[in-house]
């Protein structure tokens, strides 16, 4: 297995974090503590917002429980040939 999950958007798509990109999101935003919480937003997204540019989608959600000043979780969802893929995950003080 090279994925640490693997579930599916709104839409029904089926969304993967990969080994690869959880250490990257790990090494580089370490209040990303859990994948549970990058399921939550991949499933329950309070705002999503498109970037066409990229080709990717924003999907953001509010924790209340985090202890720092940033608490909007974005996950940022790459799709390619109908599948999504997580690029990065990082905490927010707001919706951009």
């Amino acid at each position: 297995m090279d994925h640490v999950l693997e579930v599916n958007d709104k839409t029904g798509r089926k969304i993967r974090l990969t080994k690869k990109q959880w250490s990257h999101i790990r090494r580089n935003h370490p209040n990303v503590e859990n994948s549970d919480e990058i399921l939550k937003t991949i499933q329950e997204p309070d705002k999503i917002i498109i970037d066409e540019r990229e080709s990717v989608k924003n999907l953001y959600k509010y924790f209340k429980h985090k202890q720092q000043k940033s608490k909007f979780l974005k996950v940022i969802v790459k799709y390619l040939n109908g599948d999504g893929f997580v690029l990065s995950a990082y905490y927010l003080r707001d919706i951009k």
